[in-house]
C-alpha cells in the first residue's frame, strides 16, 4: 500500500502481508481489507488525526464512510432530506472489521498504544454466562466484542430456479460456457472454485484407479491452489465433488471443442480462453460473473441470476430430492454443520405438500364432541 506521494505505508503494508502470506487469506480477501484500510488512513489524513490514535473517533469514521465518496478529492455528500448514502450498512461493517485487525496488529506490533483495543472492544469475562458455557475447570475466559458495527437488515439470497438455469443453459453459445453453467448450478462451485481448476483435477472415469485415485465413480477434486488468474477455494480443506452424467457430457463436448481451436496449446487449467486474447489464459472468476449477467440477459429472465444463485439452486435441489444437511454440508465442501442452512430454498411444491399432510383437527379426533 502507497499513499499520495507512492511512499510505501509500512504498517499498513506489514499487516496485509501477514494477512496474505502468514494467516493463507485469499487475494481477494486481502485486497477488500486493503481497500478498507485506504478508506481509514485518508480519512485521517483529510481529517488530522494520527491513525494511532483514531479509534476513539471511530463513530465519526463511520459517519464519513456513510455520506463522503472515497475519491474526489475533498468532495463532500451533506445528508439532507432525500440524500442517498454513499454506502450501505455491509459495506461500512466490512470497511471496520479491516481496520479492527489493522489496529489490533498495530497494538501486538507496538505500532499502536495498548488503550486502542478498548476503544474498538468490548472486554468481558464469562463470569456473566449460564453456567452450561463457562469453562469446566472453572477458570474465568476473556472474549472480545467489537464496539462499533452496525445492524445490518437480513437480506434472503434467492436461488435461481430450475426454468431459469435450463433457459441459461440454452443461451450458452460454446461447450465452454455450458460446462461452465453445470459447474456453478449442477455441481454448486464457486466461481473462484470453477475458474481454480485444472485438467487433472478431473478424474470423470467410472473407475480412476488407474489414475491413482480411489473415488469411486466420475468426480472432480475442488483443491485450494495459488492461481495466476486469481482464482482461490474458499475452503481450506480439499474434497471430492461428486458430478453425474450431465457434466461428464458437457466436459467431454468441451474437450473438443477445446482441441478444435487451441490444438495441444494452452494452459494446464480446465477453462481458459477460447474466442478472445489471451487465447488459451486460464478464465478469471470475474469473467465467470460476466458470463452469468450475459446470459440471463441473452436469456431475457428479467434479472441477474448470479453465480451465487446457482449454487443455492444446486443445495435446494438436493434437498428437495431427500438429501441431508450433512450430505449437502459435504457438497458443498462446507466446514460447518449449520453452514448449509442459508443456501436451502425449499420448492414451493414441497411446502404445500408438508402442510397438506398435517392432519386436520376432526382427522385427530374423530370421535367425541366437536
Amino acid at each position: 500500500m502507497v499513499d499520495d506521494e507512492l511512499a510505501l505505508v509500512h504498517d499498513a503494508d506489514r499487516f496485509l502481508r501477514e494477512l496474505r502470506l502468514a494467516r493463507g487469506r485469499a487475494e481477494s480477501t486481502t485486497k477488500a481489507y486493503a481497500e478498507g484500510l485506504a478508506l481509514f488512513l485518508r480519512w485521517c489524513q483529510r481529517a488530522g488525526r494520527d491513525w494511532r490514535t483514531a479509534a476513539g473517533d471511530m463513530a465519526l469514521f463511520m459517519l464519513w464512510l456513510r455520506w463522503t465518496p472515497g475519491h474526489g478529492g475533498g468532495q463532500v455528500v451533506v445528508p439532507g432530506p432525500g440524500a442517498k448514502p454513499v454506502r450501505g450498512d455491509g459495506r461500512i461493517n466490512r470497511v471496520l472489521t479491516a481496520v479492527r485487525g489493522f489496529l489490533a496488529h498495530a497494538v501486538v506490533n507496538k505500532a499502536a498504544p495498548a488503550w486502542v483495543l478498548e476503544q474498538i472492544y468490548e472486554v468481558a469475562d464469562d463470569r456473566d454466562l449460564p453456567l452450561q458455557a463457562q469453562r469446566e475447570d472453572g477458570r474465568m475466559r476473556y472474549r472480545l466484542a467489537a464496539r462499533h458495527r452496525l445492524q445490518e437488515p437480513e437480506m434472503e439470497i434467492d436461488r435461481a430456479s430450475d426454468e431459469e438455469v435450463v433457459a441459461m443453459f440454452r443461451a450458452c453459445r460454446s461447450a465452454r460456457d455450458r460446462l461452465i453453467l453445470l459447474l456453478l448450478s449442477r455441481v454448486g462451485l464457486r466461481p473462484g472454485q470453477v475458474a481454480g481448476l485444472h485438467r487433472c483435477d478431473l478424474h470423470l472415469l467410472v473407475d480412476s484407479h488407474s489414475l491413482g485415485c480411489d473415488a469411486e465413480g466420475p468426480h472432480l477434486h475442488v483443491i485450494r491452489r495459488q492461481n495466476i488468474n486469481g482464482a482461490w477455494s474458499k475452503s481450506r480443506k480439499p474434497w471430492v465433488m461428486p458430478v453425474d452424467f450431465l457434466v461428464v457430457q458437457a466436459a467431454d463436448q468441451y474437450a473438443l471443442e477445446r482441441h478444435e481451436i487451441l490444438g495441444e496449446a494452452g494452459s494446464d487449467f480446465l477453462l481458459v480462453n477460447l474466442f478472445r486474447p489471451p487465447h488459451g489464459h486460464p478464465v478469471s472468476p470475474e469473467a465467470i460473473g460476466e458470463l452469468c449477467e450475459a446470459l440471463s440477459k441473452r436469456a431475457g429472465l428479467g434479472r441477474r441470476v448470479g453465480p451465487r444463485m446457482c449454487r443455492h439452486a444446486m443445495a435446494s435441489n438436493v434437498v428437495d430430492a431427500d438429501g441431508t444437511l450433512d450430505e449437502v454440508q459435504a457438497l458443498l465442501g462446507q466446514k460447518s454443520p449449520e453452514s448449509p442452512r442459508p443456501y436451502l430454498h425449499p420448492a414451493r411444491s414441497r411446502l404445500r405438500a408438508a402442510i397438506e399432510r398435517v392432519p386436520s383437527p376432526l382427522e385427530r379426533n374423530e370421535v367425541g364432541p366437536r
